[in-house]
């Protein structure tokens, strides 16, 4: 694969090309809805009226972009100050094939996503000897890389009750789904995939998929989903791998979603389960029970790996009978495998103010807070190696850094200046980055842009 290292000439020149290939050559300078029209949820507007009489016909594109900086303020790793920035673009095709081939309830989605640019959390904020769990920079990751991320079919069935999709998708479009407004990975998507990363495999990583969703009421519903489990699926070489080769098992998760309103304040409730049929290594004693680290021997290997989760957003507060506007609550945790998988459980909560003056009715304002906590059994295979090869200081660089528990907070504020884009500046704090105590609390510096093309 070429090497698509962030530029800002690069970036603007992707986004000439993207946005001319999503036009199909349809932008004119005329527009039914201007191009930078506030009001327009897209910059490049209706293209004289043609985007809207697409999508009456089933047709409708898009090119997303998201671009986060990040500065070291103070604390980390490595002290050095300096920033990095790294972004995406997502370039995706929706088909209503109701109105197009006349087939009920039926759909098809395509998307490619390429990403560009550098982390601060990678050397700055992190210990490189066993790096860190949440990033500061949410958009980095996955090999920075262009990816086939979607490429799907839905239908739907008896009166829309029950729900079939089928084709290349990764879990936490439909499991464990959660917004992705922070910064912090942390707060941001699925969060199962952050923490166990190695087999469910979030966005922009897609893999061979059935979900199945069944509505018991209008309010409730279950689903059960199959993906592949294909390490080789993260490699970025292969962002548009379609065989199947390299497939070590499945993960299958199941969950049950209860959407329903507080005093007619939307809210969503959500509890799954997972299990990966693929064999796992356990993270700390060999197959006669013993520290592999000390022993030498392989470490042994368990027929499975599973987890929980449990997630809660809901909206408490309006302004008069505007229920755009309020104060919304979340909070969401997951629990993992303590013999194959290095953090045991993850809790996360936080509020969202929408609408905090009546001049900026669509600006919002953020918090949360996360723990990370390590598995016991990670940081004591890390103390048997550093026994084994009788390293015991800190700074020598064979030395592999015990972890435990890392703390994670963000603030951010952002600033709706159209319908097509919001800027999100914020503050996070890391204490014990990398859940390494030895490393300072950091303080980081962020700029979120979202912007629709």
């Amino acid at each position: 694969m070429p090497d698509f290292s962030f530029s800002r000439d690069s970036a603007i020149s992707a986004l000439c090309l993207i946005g001319g290939c999503t036009a199909f050559g349809l932008v004119t300078c005329a527009q039914a809805a201007p191009a930078f029209d506030s009001e327009s949820p897209y910059m490049l507007g209706d293209w004289n009226g043609t985007r809207t009489e697409l999508s009456e016909k089933g047709y409708d594109f898009k090119l997303d972009y998201t671009g986060e900086m990040g500065s070291n303020l103070h604390g980390g790793y490595d002290h050095d100050r300096t920033a990095r920035y790294s972004d995406q673009f997502g370039l995706g095709t929706h088909l209503d094939l109701q109105k197009i081939l006349g087939w009920d309830d039926a759909e098809f989605q395509l998307t490619i996503t390429k990403r560009s640019g550098n982390n601060i959390s990678n050397d700055r904020i992190n210990d490189p000897r066993v790096g860190g769990f949440t990033s500061a920079q949410e958009v980095w990751g996955r090999g920075q890389t262009t990816r086939l991320t979607q490429m799907w079919y839905q239908q739907k069935f008896f009166d829309q009750k029950l729900d079939i999709k089928v084709g290349r998708f990764g879990e936490g479009e439909d499991f464990n789904s959660f917004p992705c407004d922070f910064q912090n990975l942390a707060f941001c998507g699925s969060q199962v995939g952050n923490w166990v990363g190695g087999i469910w495999y979030n966005w922009p990583v897609s893999q061979w998929a059935l979900r199945v969703k069944y509505h018991l009421t209008p309010e409730l519903y279950a689903q059960v989903g199959a993906y592949e489990q294909n390490p080789s699926n993260l490699d970025r070489g292969n962002g548009f791998k379609l065989s199947g080769s390299g497939t070590q098992g499945a993960v299958l998760p199941v969950e049950l979603v209860w959407t329903q309103k507080l005093n007619g304040l939307p809210g969503e409730y959500r509890a799954g389960y997972y299990y990966s049929s693929a064999k796992a290594s356990d993270v700390y004693k060999d197959q006669n029970g013993q520290p592999a680290a000390l022993s030498g021997e392989a470490y042994r290997s368990a027929s499975s790996k599973h987890g929980v989760w449990f997630g809660a957003q809901q909206q408490v507060t309006s302004i008069a009978s505007d229920h755009s506007r309020g104060l919304s609550v979340f909070a969401n945790a997951t629990m993992h495998d303590k013999k194959t998988n290095a953090i045991d459980n993850y809790v996360q909560a936080g509020v969202v103010y929408k609408g905090p003056f009546d001049a900026r009715a669509k600006d919002d304002i953020g918090f949360a807070l996360a723990r990370v906590h390590v598995n016991p059994a990670l940081r004591k295979n890390a103390e048997a190696s550093n026994q084994a090869h009788a390293v015991y200081d800190y700074d020598d660089p064979s030395f592999l850094p015990p972890q435990d528990t890392e703390y994670s907070a963000e603030l951010y504020y952002g600033v709706h200046l159209a319908n097509w884009l919001t800027v999100r500046p914020n503050l996070q704090y890391i204490r014990h980055p990398g859940g390494v105590d030895k490393v300072d609390d950091a303080l980081i510096a962020g700029i979120k842009i979202q912007s629709s093309f």
